[in-house]
């Protein structure tokens, strides 16, 4: 069986299952945010009773991420929802932005942005949280409220997006119904050359095989060029199998998935006890795909879909209006890290947003120095709007007043990972898909770069 099959058939309770088959599947996490955590209640309360419990309030993880640091009155209702669910189910995982003593949540305007307004609860982005709050491990199903939620297959479990209906099931019974999906094995060889990041990863395999080319598949990864890359590596790519239209993405499990799961179980009290998954020697694949690393180079996606890609070097002549670094594909730590080393001693000449992914990772990059200076204050002295309030912001548009929203017809190149007409603001904004090594070689420029020309 693939990793993936071998998952579910645990999950099921069976020792076997073959792609195409319908099975009961047991949940091991079910998260919700913001945006989705309203409806699923809804319906969960609909169909189960308005006095129904949940299944298990440990294993509920509710994030608020998406539409947050705005005035919008129907974000803090939503918000508000939330609280009143969690106080009425005793739900541990909550990671509410409202600071201690605070009756509800309120973003005062007048503080602006960039300066932190969020609680010490606050987690920021669900897909980046959930690894660092300890709430992913080998061997386990996560269903989520969100077409992201993939990102954790990079931890060597089964995870997967699913509507409101069938998170308010889970939410009652803590199991679903589910198709086993046909696996694609997309073998990794060599070593990624500087300047390339995960993210042409992703981009390379999109364009070749289409923004549906993985639909309701898993895209399992392997090869010896797994090696090469970090965990966050490996979530920026597993995060966008969805965007080829995969039902989830899952990657081998090694030593750097040992040691990051355990550390973060451990520092959180999460449960630490796990079983991964390894590959058989006769998993039957539907579809196999070789990919040489070192022969990869910087990519961009050009509106309106992420499989688009033509290489950063041949789109010279594209003007650009603005740059924007984060989300939950490349508002990492390491992300920011690689803008720096192209950032550091220059100066962009374009409107630039830093939107960090969690505390965490604002932490990581104040706290960090190269040389005299911080990561955070090398990339403020470049020039980008740096916000110390993780969340989602304008990688969904949102309400008129998130930041780096886009509210004009303007040619903007980010880190994120959907370039759909009206994705991140006003429907005649031209999205660009580049890694952040390509996104601050950019902002530098004003056009679209290969971020190798700064790389000496």
């Amino acid at each position: 069986m693939t990793l993936t099959e071998k998952i579910l058939a645990r999950a099921a309770g069976r020792a076997r299952v073959e792609a195409g088959e319908n099975i009961w599947v047991n949940a091991d996490i079910l998260m919700t945010h913001d945006i989705c955590g309203p409806g699923t209640i809804g319906v969960f309360k609909r169909e189960f009773g308005a006095n129904a419990r949940v299944w298990n309030r440990e294993r509920i993880v509710i994030v608020t991420d998406h539409y947050i640091f705005t005035c919008s009155e129907l974000a803090r209702r939503n918000l508000e929802v939330l609280r009143q669910f969690v106080a009425e189910q005793g739900i541990q995982y909550f990671y509410d932005v409202t600071p201690p003593g605070a009756r509800g949540w309120s973003f005062d305007p007048a503080l602006g942005p960039l300066k932190r307004q969020h609680g010490p609860r606050h987690a920021g982005i669900c897909h980046v949280a959930l690894p660092q709050k300890g709430h992913v491990r080998p061997g386990e199903v996560l269903f989520g409220t969100d077409s992201h939620t993939c990102t954790a297959g990079a931890f060597n479990q089964f995870a997967t997006g699913i509507g409101n209906t069938d998170a308010a099931f889970v939410m009652g019974t803590g199991k679903l119904l589910l198709k086993v999906p046909e696996t694609m094995h997309f073998v990794l060889e060599g070593k990624l050359a500087p300047g390339v990041m995960a993210k042409d990863v992703v981009l390379h395999i999109i364009g070749r095989i289409g923004f549906d080319g993985a639909t309701y598949r898993a895209m399992q990864f392997g090869g010896s060029g797994v090696a090469f890359l970090s965990i966050e590596d490996r979530m920026t790519i597993a995060n966008m199998a969805i965007e080829a239209g995969a039902k989830n993405a899952i990657f081998p499990f090694d030593g750097r998935t040992a040691e990051y799961v355990e550390a973060r179980t451990q520092l959180n009290n999460t449960k630490r006890d796990y079983v991964p998954v390894e590959p058989d020697r006769d998993q039957k694949f539907v579809a196999e795909l070789v990919v040489e690393l070192d022969r990869l180079e910087p990519l961009v996606a050009c509106p309106p879909d992420p499989s688009r890609c033509k290489r950063a070097a041949e789109l010279g002549d594209v003007k650009l209006d603005r740059a924007y670094i984060g989300s939950c594909t490349g508002g990492k730590a390491s992300d920011f890290v690689e803008c720096a080393r192209i950032l550091r001693g220059r100066t962009v000449a374009i409107e630039t947003f830093g939107v960090p992914a969690t505390p965490e990772v604002v932490a990581d990059l104040q706290r960090t120095y190269w040389g005299e200076k911080t990561i955070w204050e090398i990339l403020t002295d470049a020039g980008v709007q740096m916000t110390e309030n993780p969340s989602c912001a304008a990688c969904l548009g949102g309400p008129p007043d998130t930041f780096g929203r886009i509210d004009k017809p303007l040619r903007c190149i980010s880190t994120t990972n959907r370039n759909f007409p009206g994705r991140m603001g006003h429907k005649d904004a031209e999205i660009y898909l580049a890694s952040p090594a390509t996104v601050a070689a950019s902002a530098v420029t004003g056009r679209i770069t290969d971020p190798r020309q700064f790389l000496g």
